[in-house]
């Protein structure tokens, strides 16, 4: 029961996000509205100074591409111990693949295969494979994704590590939201494909910032695995004696 509590509670600890670093709190509060953040004690900084900043600002930040701005949003502010997580990721999901949806229900309006003079057959035709395209396709990237990260960290990836993966590509798919304007404007193709450069690239700096935090997390799980080892080897070499 210990060892399970001493999990939870460190899979719970917040992370630096200059260098992703476990930290125990993030700031000390004093009186309402007077705290004090807390330094990282891996890199010196202070810990989250996003602490402090209005969401506007860490909203500029991730257009901006910065990673520890999505290492506050992953690790500091949602998290699987978020209240209603699991409710939270599947509405998520749910809009990830429809707008994933609509997103290949235009390129086949620009590409000519959408109109009004379709038969019924052919827009049912047109809706499986819009849907076949869709899962299958997010299936096989997050089947390579998962696969990549297990050969680059060299070890088994948890539950609930693929669910902190699935939920930093969520998160970082945003500009997936842009698409909603094309109900209103006309677009050509290529706006598309640009909003598909901006996902790919803020999947890119999300990924980076959890990769970064679990290279930190077994950095120090070894750490402490060695230590208590050579206490074990100490503690043996006095009771031979």
């Amino acid at each position: 029961m210990q060892t399970g509590r001493a999990r939870e509670s460190k899979k719970m600890e917040p992370r630096c996000v200059e260098c992703g670093f476990p930290i125990k709190t993030l700031f000390v509060q004093y009186s309402p509205g007077n705290i004090r953040l807390m330094r990282c004690e891996n890199c010196k900084a202070v810990a989250d100074e996003y602490i402090e900043c209005e969401f506007m600002i860490i909203s500029i930040d991730l257009i901006l591409h910065k990673t520890k701005a999505y290492r506050h949003l992953l690790f500091n502010v949602i998290n699987q111990h978020t209240v209603n997580f699991e409710g939270s990721l599947w509405k998520s999901i749910f809009a990830f693949l429809l707008l994933d949806a609509y997103r290949s229900l235009l390129l086949k309006r620009n590409e000519g295969e959408w109109g009004s003079s379709m038969s019924f057959s052919s827009i049912v035709w047109t809706f499986q494979e819009i849907i076949v395209d869709v899962f299958v396709g997010n299936f096989v990237f997050l089947c390579i994704l998962l696969l990549s990260m297990r050969l680059v960290l060299n070890s088994t990836i948890q539950i609930s590590r693929c669910k902190d993966i699935l939920l930093a590509v969520l998160v970082s798919s945003y500009f997936k939201i842009f698409l909603i304007a094309t109900m209103v404007w006309e677009f050509p193709s290529s706006v598309i494909f640009i909003i598909d450069l901006f996902v790919l690239s803020s999947n890119t700096v999300a990924l980076k910032a959890c990769f970064c935090a679990q290279a930190a997390k077994l950095l120090v799980s070894q750490v402490s695995a060695r230590r208590l080892l050579r206490f074990e080897n100490i503690d043996r070499s006095f009771s031979l004696f």
